[in-house]
């Protein structure tokens, strides 16, 4: 082989090694320097607090931490004060593509922000409007009110029945008027009266509305709707039956039947993979529930009967096999015809037309 032929081989294998090598380097950074899905969350509380706020933040930093994506949070976002916004853009700023805001009250408020990132996909806490950005997403809580429905409705003495909720906004209706169809089912006799605390955490009034019921109405069990546990310590206080929500009552009596749950680390992952899958907004509200084991009855006390618990399994054993709560004949509390025999209300008509409550509702009035 001639010696120019020679360098000319040397010079070919030594281009080809450098390409090998340069190759190996590119694709070896762009695995090391691969950064993870950022997803941002907005809270009306603290990381740290009990109750809603606290609950739902444990539900979604374990999501992110299965499904190995990086969670921002916004804590102590305040509603309609000017203060959401901000922490959407702050978010988006730092490399957020998937911005969840966990409050009901949030995306009323910057619906029109939302809006102007087409390329963030935002999910919303129970909110009735839908966008090419924006979806819905809840548990379906009202299942487990059902069935809380059913406890209270048996163990009631006097059949007056006590809520106390925070603003008649949709899901708020959605959740009174299950329990009342739950209570209506084994004791068509009792009253649900509930009393508006306006807020989601005023612990003031909220054991203020409480003491009114049971006072004034004369209620021997009661639930509520906010992010503590105020309604059922105060009835634990004052030797009433109570039944909580979304957690149960630290170190309380018997007199604490049980409490409607919700597995929100499983909610939080089912949103997430839609969302790392391509499909984000794919659904105009995206509902989790007891089929999938994310909505339940916390375990009951000593109080709860055997023959109480017999039929909350009854109802429990319809609805996983599809038995819907909302179905069937329905009358409201004006006496209009809501759902007639062999209808069901669908996910829209439980989304975005609950502004009506069911017979068996009523209204404490000081």
């Amino acid at each position: 082989m001639s010696l120019n032929k020679q360098k000319r081989v040397a010079l070919l294998t030594m281009f080809v090694a450098l390409f090998v090598i340069l190759l190996a380097v590119l694709l070896f950074a762009g695995t090391s320097i691969s950064k993870k899905e950022k997803i941002g969350f907005i809270m009306t509380g603290s990381m740290e607090e009990e109750g809603w706020n606290g609950m739902h933040y444990e539900g979604v930093s374990a999501a992110c931490k299965e499904l190995k994506v990086e969670l921002l949070v916004k804590e102590n976002v305040k509603e309609f004060q000017g203060e959401c916004a901000p922490a959407i853009e702050d978010l988006i700023k730092q490399g957020c593509k998937m911005i969840i805001l966990s409050s009901y009250g949030y995306p009323e408020e910057v619906k029109a922000v939302m809006e102007q990132y087409p390329e963030v996909s935002f999910y919303c806490n129970s909110f009735e409007y839908h966008g090419d950005n924006i979806t819905s997403y809840f548990s379906r809580m009202y299942q487990a009110r059902y069935l809380a429905g059913i406890v209270a409705g048996m163990k009631t003495k006097t059949n007056e029945i006590g809520y106390v909720a925070a603003m008649p906004a949709i899901e708020v209706n959605r959740g009174i008027n299950a329990f009342t169809l739950g209570v209506k089912r084994v004791n068509p006799d009792a009253v649900v009266t509930v009393a508006w605390s306006g807020a989601w955490d005023d612990e003031a009034e909220e054991r203020k509305q409480a003491d009114h019921l049971i006072k004034d109405v004369g209620v021997d069990v009661i639930t509520y709707h906010q992010n503590q546990t105020y309604v059922a310590e105060e009835a634990d206080n004052l030797g009433v039956y109570s039944i909580g929500y979304h957690q149960m009552l630290a170190n309380g009596s018997d007199k604490h039947l049980t409490a409607v749950m919700c597995d929100w680390q499983l909610t939080y992952e089912a949103i997430i993979r839609q969302y790392l899958r391509g499909n984000a907004s794919q659904n105009k509200v995206f509902w989790v529930g007891m089929d999938e084991n994310a909505v339940k009855l916390a375990d009951f006390s000593d109080e709860v009967t055997k023959d109480i618990q017999k039929e909350v399994q009854k109802a429990t054993d319809e609805i996983l096999m599809g038995q819907d709560v909302f179905s069937g004949v329905i009358y409201d509390n004006q006496g209009n015809l809501r759902c007639k025999e062999n209808q069901v209300i669908r996910d829209e008509g439980l989304l975005e037309q609950f502004d009506w409550y069911v017979e068996g509702v009523e209204f404490y009035e000081e």
